[in-house]
């Protein structure tokens, strides 16, 4: 596999198209409108519980917004891209397509460029307009924290989306590859740290958990949540991160180089497999 084999013509035309599909059903927009209400929503009414309304500041809203994002965005990711490759090959189109002048690696690319463009219309958009909303509240220092958080979302639905093209080439129809993107859903977003804090519990601390920011690292979840909390004091301590990951591996960088790999390592073995 080389880069010089890949007609980028080719791939701008597949993307483009995939793109404008996902556009042409409102499914984008709707998502995108969504992100919007949700973040106003806790923006201005997350401390109602606590008897008061208003908008209490940015990390508060970032800190409300990063457990939606979780459950949200991977979900979305998820079920965008789990019918990609196999979807057409269910519909017996995809050996249509093969047939004209693209190869399969410009194809899974393509792809999943117009799905990432898709994603992120709908991620920047919906919170790029409610941070609009919110701007005459807030200082440059807390756009900018906030622009990170929406990156960060980005990231994480762009790895999960990654791993739905992974899925959507190994799998063998449309219903195992939804039930497959389903099972990831779940394992990474409610199963994962559950079996990290049982195993917290059930050794009662006896072991050297050294490797334990390792394992975080392996959810890129996870690391969404580390790259957003860890660095707000009072949300870090509510989370309790700082008694179990570093300081130092709390690096923006290292956090998204690992979201980044997190990106490039399904992507690279679904076309490495297509191929």
């Amino acid at each position: 596999m080389t880069a010089a084999r890949v007609q980028w013509r080719q791939v701008g035309v597949i993307a483009e198209k995939e793109f404008r599909d996902r556009i042409r059903n409102r499914w984008v927009l709707a998502v995108a409108v969504l992100f919007t209400a949700f973040a106003l929503a806790i923006a201005y009414l997350g401390a109602a519980q606590q008897g008061s309304v208003g908008f209490r500041g940015i990390d508060v809203t970032i800190a409300g917004l990063v457990s939606l994002v979780i459950y949200l965005v991977p979900l979305i990711a998820l079920l965008l891209g789990y019918d990609a490759i196999v979807g057409e090959r269910d519909k017996g189109s995809l050996e249509l397509l093969l047939t004209m002048p693209i190869t399969r690696l410009e194809l899974v690319i393509g792809k999943f460029s117009g799905l990432a463009a898709a994603l992120a219309f709908s991620t920047l958009a919906g919170f790029g307009l409610a941070g609009v909303l919110l701007s005459y509240q807030i200082g440059l220092a807390a756009l900018l924290h906030y622009a990170v958080f929406m990156v960060s979302a980005l990231l994480l639905g762009l790895s999960f989306l990654s791993l739905a093209m992974l899925v959507s080439v190994l799998a063998g129809n449309r219903m195992r590859a939804s039930g497959v993107a389903i099972g990831l859903w779940f394992f990474f977003v409610l199963v994962y740290d559950l079996l990290l804090l049982g195993f917290l519990v059930v050794t009662e601390g006896k072991y050297d958990l050294g490797f334990f920011p390792l394992l975080l690292m392996l959810n890129p979840a996870d690391i969404f949540r580390i790259l957003n909390v860890f660095w707000l004091e009072d949300v870090r301590q509510l989370y309790g991160l700082a008694t179990v990951f570093p300081a130092v591996l709390a690096n923006v960088w290292i956090l998204g180089a690992a979201m980044a790999l997190w990106i490039a390592a399904p992507l690279a073995f679904a076309i490495w497999r297509f191929r």
